[in-house]
């Protein structure tokens, strides 16, 4: 395999970060964590110049801090992207396989064969049950990288267990965390703006908000009709295929369970700090997803940061972050199970805040401003320590 040559800058005290990914105004769970991960390294002084991925769903003209766009398919646009992270000392390109053009995102790998700086990759996904074109695109990556970060130690246990990578490479940043800059209402119950349970996030087959529906139609048969929020809008991705059928589907399942007057469907839109504002009112957060393959959640980290109780799927980032009792792990697809703890927790104030308090402690390790500082620490010591490759 061809190497890619390198020219690494000397160790200063002030650093020029170049990133790559996703980036708003896109809706996306990484374009989210990339305008976080660089807000918070611009408040500490260090220049970061962002190339956004365009995969021509209407990106806007450049602004502020986005220097350019990478369109998927284009080897044009892909040459002038490595030139423009080359300029400075390192590059960091945030990975999940369907963000980047070819099979399986694989142009990431020629973008990456065409810089001149070290790179650091934050792998977003590491799947369980890989395809061989999958797995050979993310050990390639690694093994082009300088570092790789992983969110979870779910994450660095399957990367290092079931890929043929360089564990040394491998380091584990926990995903960051937009805490509410409030303490959040002590029960989640006061107050006429505050639902009882609250799932949030993009919309989409695979969240498991059916089975929430379920569980509140069998806790309604015993008389116990909890407020139910889901916000969000439908992912821009499925609402370009398949339209608003999921968000309809459970509208009318609602309807079909007997639980439409307890649950809302919220779709307005709320900037970061009004969300988590929203967030801390919740006495519960939910989050049922599908997958039993997610190794890193924002909104999960969110939720644990906002002090809130939550119950989740057994995805392997929420058994691991939630095992120090800040909310409760349910089978997947198993309304039952969450109607019995969703019970559980609603009825009983001592526990929702024995939940709470072990959120609480959980939160100042995920601040936004610490991971930022880690990453810095981490391009210092790639640009210190990463020896030129030969080619």
């Amino acid at each position: 395999m061809s190497q890619r040559s390198t020219v690494h800058a000397p160790p200063t005290s002030f650093r020029r970060i170049g990133m790559v990914g996703t980036y708003p105004p896109k809706l996306c769970g990484l374009a989210t964590f990339a305008a976080a991960l660089v807000g918070h390294l611009r408040q500490a002084r260090i220049q970061v110049d962002v190339v956004r991925i365009d995969d021509g769903d209407g990106t806007p003209e450049h602004e502020g801090t986005v220097v350019g766009s990478l369109v998927n398919g284009s080897r044009r646009s892909l040459n002038a992207a490595a030139v423009l992270l080359s300029r400075c000392d390192v590059a960091v390109i945030q990975h999940e396989y369907g963000i980047f053009g070819g099979a399986d995102g694989d142009e990431v790998v020629d973008l990456m064969k065409a810089l001149q700086v070290p790179t650091i990759v934050t792998l977003h996904t590491v799947p369980l049950h890989p395809t061989d074109h999958q797995r050979s695109v993310l050990e390639v990556i690694v093994e082009l990288s300088d570092r790789v970060v992983v969110m979870s130690a779910s994450a660095h246990e399957r990367l290092i267990s079931l890929y043929s990578v360089d564990p040394q490479k491998v380091t584990m940043i926990p995903h960051g965390a937009s805490a509410p800059n409030l303490s959040p209402v002590a029960d989640g119950t006061s107050g006429s703006d505050a639902p009882d349970l609250l799932t949030w996030g993009l919309l989409g087959p695979g969240k498991g908000i059916e089975h929430v529906i379920d569980a509140l139609g069998m806790l309604a048969e015993e008389g116990i009709r909890p407020r139910y929020t889901v916000a969000g809008v439908t992912h821009p991705k499925v609402l370009a295929h398949f339209g608003d059928a999921y968000r309809q589907s459970l509208i009318q399942r609602c309807i079909d369970v007997g639980v439409a007057g307890s649950v809302t469907f919220d779709d307005s839109y709320r900037t970061v700090s009004q969300l988590m504002r929203f967030v801390a009112t919740a006495a519960v957060v939910v989050l049922p997803y599908d997958s039993r393959d997610q190794v890193t959640s924002g909104v999960l980290v969110d939720a644990v940061a906002a002090g809130r109780p939550v119950i989740a799927t057994a995805f392997p980032h929420a058994v691991e972050l939630l095992a120090s009792g800040a909310g409760i792990i349910v089978p997947h697809a198993d309304a039952a199970a969450l109607a019995l703890a969703i019970r559980s927790v609603i009825s009983d104030p001592a526990a929702r805040a024995q939940m709470g308090a072990s959120a609480q402690l959980l939160a100042p390790t995920l601040s936004w401003s610490i991971i930022a500082s880690q990453y810095s620490d981490l391009s210092d010591d790639v640009c210190s320590t990463v020896q030129p490759v030969a080619i």
